[in-house]
């Protein structure tokens, strides 16, 4: 098997489902490395890493699909439950203005109080006060599926209605593993795996942009996290490449139902590599300093060629992470690895594809 991978990846073929797992289960990480290495090649310059200056705003924490490996989410009546008034999103984005990122990323819960009519109008209202300035991902495939149940309107009329209000971005969160068997095991009142890569291929046919996520660290076997990988890889032939990136991290098991334990780091990188050989289609690999830390940066030597400096997401901040908001020392531990880290600006790319 070590020989036949080492083969076709020197030929650029394409991997089996078989030798997939084979990366998971059996390969060295030094194989896992020298592989990952040559296929990011293909793509990107091996001494350079690109990175994000982003936060996460998690405007409701309202939410009716009780996943059990959730730490964030209320019941409609919680006192604890609420959603961010205008003022305070746009508090959020003056600051990470004012420390020279351009990005945010808008997630939430499924709250049935929120039809389309409230995304229409923030959304429309921050690209009118901010034009180009920042960019944004306007909710996750998930959230975008649930406001169309909610509004019995279709995903396409959704994504017309938030592409008419400034959206260039329905971000592929909301995935974890997908399988139909792990959303029966853990979110049941979700979605099928099915209907979200249906949703999500129907989010790239009306022009918008989308990136495919993964998380790892569940009770996912590797059989099922070869399954999403390769749902991944169909919808990207299936769209000529229409997925940005994949950005993989690691469950965090604290404050939840679900509960268990955080996977190694070196479990960590042994994905992020076999993703990287496996996703031939897909040119960027974000490596996940949110829930890995400084463990994130040593993934850029298995195949990740992004990374993210992240100033908030109290979505993985109530289930553990820590996060380092000093951005000199994140940059400074890229430089560590060998890498020199590029700032990506975000606006430019969804309105130019610059680094697309």
């Amino acid at each position: 098997m070590r020989e036949v991978i080492t083969q076709k990846i020197a030929r650029q073929e394409r991997v089996s489902d078989a030798e997939a797992t084979y990366l998971y289960q059996e390969a060295s990480l030094e194989d896992l490395r020298t592989w990952a290495t040559a296929v990011k090649a293909r793509f990107h310059r091996l001494d350079q890493a690109t990175y994000l200056i982003m936060r996460i705003i998690n405007y409701t924490n309202v939410c009716v699909a009780k996943c059990d490996y959730c730490s964030f989410y209320r019941l409609p009546k919680s006192p604890e439950g609420y959603v961010l008034p205008q003022e305070q999103i746009y508090a959020k984005i003056d600051e990470i203005l004012a420390l020279g990122g351009d990005f945010v990323g808008f997630n939430g819960g499924f709250n049935p109080k929120l039809k389309l009519d409230w995304y229409e109008n923030t959304f429309s209202q921050i690209r009118k006060r901010y034009g180009d300035s920042i960019e944004f991902y306007a909710l996750t495939i998930a959230e975008m599926m649930y406001v169309a149940k909610l509004c019995r309107l279709s995903y396409a009329e959704v994504c017309k209605a938030l592409k008419d209000a400034g959206v260039r971005w329905i971000t592929g969160g909301g995935a974890e593993i997908l399988t139909n068997e792990f959303r029966q095991r853990h979110s049941p009142q979700k979605y099928t795996a099915d209907d979200y890569m249906h949703a999500q291929k129907v989010v790239l046919e009306s022009g918008l942009k989308s990136t495919a996520t993964m998380v790892i660290g569940f009770d996912e076997t590797i059989e099922e996290r070869v399954e999403h990988l390769r749902r991944v890889r169909e919808l990207q032939d299936e769209t000529g490449g229409g997925l940005f990136s994949l950005l993989s991290w690691t469950y965090k098991p604290y404050h939840n139902d679900l509960g268990g334990q955080e996977v190694a780091a070196a479990e960590y990188w042994r994905h992020l590599a076999t993703s990287r050989i496996y996703l031939d289609n897909v040119r960027h690999m974000r490596t996940s300093v949110l829930t890995q830390n400084e463990n994130a940066l040593t993934g850029l030597h298995f195949g990740a060629n992004d990374f993210d400096i992240p100033l908030e997401d109290e979505v993985t901040q109530m289930a553990g992470a820590v996060i380092n908001q000093d951005i000199q020392a994140i940059l400074g531990q890229a430089r560590a690895e060998g890498f020199e880290p590029v700032f990506r600006p975000m606006a430019l790319t969804a309105t130019t594809g610059v680094n697309a």
